[in-house]
């Protein structure tokens, strides 16, 4: 037997790997079956390939053999093996390469090749996170001889001649404490389901089976061998061989979902970056889609292999409704969460997912409109979101938002609406600011309804933040009613002069002298046509409705933005000011104006006592 001392920094990196680099030492099982896959995946490229070894026999399969009773475990496989050489160099690799190279290793820039086929790397030294000893014994396929390695993980490793009937690699955990958990049935075969079921060779499971004994009235324990993986990564099968009942059963597998889903999207792209994605759309938004915590939906294999499901950079926040699956055959195996955040190959694996996503959501959008409206309902505000978070998506969203309107039932798309414009018309209108009740009686829709303009009505608390950055469609501008800009498109030969109206600016003056700080400026409208009054904010100003929102999520030190109140020159109550020479009765017309402008805008007043005293002083002189 020859014994090793492992080189420099080996316990340094064993303690790593144990106790800092795997959050959950179950991990171990996913790695070992992970290595026992590569190296069936090698031999059988092999037999294929290289002439050598198209005679040799290939049964590919992995066995796990549990004895709880002396808390063994072994994993065996039938693929490539190793000989003495390959044995002290790949289960030497942490040890002769230093920390900083090893580090390295984990960076996630490696390049695809750098966890070749059959080679234990990193991984494999997880098992000591559940083992105080581990055994291997391989023998390499085209040779005769086999060999031995053992190590506890701290003193090195000793090698020797073996025997093992057919080419592979066997290893054998004896577990320690934390391991003990594991020489169990169930567990084990709740770990395979959760990281291994797709595996594409199936896995073996050998142990003490309870079973009834009637003769003898008794339970007895039977030593059984099952399958107990599906052997089979459905999403990575060519779509020509798949069912959508199999796409169906997948989903709820892995959602937990009773419902079939909308639609799925099933891609393998090859090339630069080889990885295969299957995303579903379910039929009914998630619970927790509007919490903060929300579950992510989206798992991440890589070569068949599950490594995690809580990574919430495989998608963008917007799009976290999605369900599915993305497996790469470029990310390391033992890719952490903060490596994933700078991952050039995750990175171009995301960017490409979205535009997929929302590519088929838009061809779903053109040619199954009635489906599309199904997931609208559910989907329509993330997409929303997406417009201030996705600049680069930014024209597709617009594409696949609905809206609605004044001048149709139901949803519509901005693509129809600009179908519908005025001739000479510059711009597509919108207002925000509350609930739909309240946005479609507002005063300033007035003028829009006389010229007989679309205006889209954004209902979602959402959609003044959103939009407040979305300033043109393709090359027509967006723009808001409730900004005090759009007046601009409002004016014609009729009303272009009626701000410098002599006539009137005394009691804007006065107007405004009265409402004091309460208010940027009072100036005549001319998008009034039957309503006395109304509020508007500047372009770079939040609504009083947005200030309301944000300061109810915690933001209290958010100044106050003063309004601009405007008046309707050509109704009654303006016509009447203008010859009254009473200041009180003016004064208190300012205010009513000002204060059911801000009513009408769902605002709540700031003294309702004050606003009823003159309220009623009003109505004393009118009866």
């Amino acid at each position: 037997m020859s014994k090793r001392e492992f080189q420099t920094e080996v316990n340094q990196l064993l303690q790593l790997i144990v106790h800092s680099l795997y959050s959950h030492p179950e991990i171990f099982l996913r790695e070992l079956i992970s290595n026992a896959s590569d190296a069936l995946d090698k031999l059988r490229h092999l037999t294929l390939t290289e002439d050598a070894y198209k005679s040799l026999p290939f049964n590919p399969r992995i066995d796990l053999e549990l004895d709880e009773k002396n808390s063994t475990l072994t994993i065996a496989d039938t693929g490539i093996g190793m000989n003495e050489e390959d044995l002290i160099s790949h289960l030497g690799t942490i040890a002769r390469s230093g920390t900083k190279n090893f580090l390295a290793q984990l960076s996630g820039d490696a390049k695809k090749d750098s966890n070749l086929i059959g080679q234990f790397g990193v991984g494999f030294y997880s098992a000591f996170m559940v083992a105080d000893r581990i055994e291997v014994i391989s023998r390499k396929a085209g040779e005769d001889q086999a060999w031995r390695w053992i190590s506890d993980g701290k003193t090195g490793f000793e090698i020797e001649p073996a025997e093992r009937s057919v080419a592979g690699t066997t290893i054998l955990l004896h577990f320690n404490d934390e391991g003990k958990q594991y020489a169990n049935s169930w567990r084990l075969m709740e770990v395979v389901k959760k990281y291994s079921n797709h595996i594409a060779f199936p896995i073996f499971l050998t142990y003490d089976k309870s079973q009834w004994n009637e003769a003898e009235k008794k339970s007895d324990k039977v030593r059984t061998t099952e399958q107990v993986n599906a052997a089979s990564a459905l999403w990575r099968r060519p779509k020509s061989e798949l069912t959508d009942d199999d796409y169906k059963e997948l989903y709820k597998s892995i959602s937990g979902d009773s419902q079939d889903p909308l639609f799925w999207f099933h891609t393998r792209a090859e090339g630069n970056l080889d990885y295969t994605t299957l995303f579903y759309i379910p039929a009914k938004a998630p619970l927790d889609l509007y919490q903060a915590e929300y579950k992510v939906g989206v798992k991440l294999y890589v070569k068949r292999v599950f490594i995690m499901d809580d990574a919430k950079e495989l998608l963008p926040p917007y799009l976290r409704f999605v369900r599915g699956i993305i497996d790469s055959e470029d990310l390391p195996l033992n890719v952490s969460r903060e490596i994933l955040q700078q991952n050039r190959v995750l990175t171009s694996i995301r960017t490409a997912s979205v535009k997929k996503i929302l590519s088929e959501l838009k061809n779903i959008a053109e040619n199954q409109p009635e489906k599309y409206l199904e997931f609208i309902a559910e989907y329509n505000r993330p997409l929303k979101e997406g417009l201030y978070s996705d600049y680069a998506n930014r024209e597709l969203l617009l594409e696949l938002i609905r809206f609605k309107s004044t001048r149709v039932e139901g949803l519509t798309s901005l693509a129809d609406v600009k179908t519908r414009m005025n001739a000479g018309q510059k711009s597509l209108y919108y207002i925000t600011g509350g609930a739909e009740s309240l946005l479609r009686t507002s005063p300033l829709l007035e003028i829009y309804k006389k010229k007989d303009l679309e205006v889209l009505i954004l209902d979602d608390e959402v959609d003044e933040i959103v939009f407040s950055g979305v300033d043109k469609y393709g090359d027509i501008d967006l723009k808001a009613i409730n900004k005090a800009s759009t007046s601009d498109d409002l004016k014609d030969d009729t009303t272009a002069e009626v701000d410098n109206t002599e006539a009137l600016k005394p009691l804007l003056e006065k107007l405004k002298a009265t409402l004091g700080d309460r208010v940027k400026d009072v100036r005549a409208s001319v998008r009034l046509a039957d309503s006395p009054s109304c509020i508007v904010t500047d372009e770079e100003e939040p609504s009083p409705q947005l200030l309301q929102m944000l300061r109810a999520m915690g933001q209290k030190d958010i100044p106050t933005p003063k309004p601009t109140l405007e008046i309707n020159p050509d109704h009654e109550i303006v016509k009447k000011l203008l010859v009254r020479s009473d200041d009180a009765v003016t004064q208190d017309a300012a205010w009513l104006l000002f204060d059911q402008a801000l009513l009408m805008e769902g605002v709540p007043l700031q003294d309702p006592a004050t606003f009823v005293q003159r309220l009623n002083r009003v109505l004393t002189l009118s009866i």
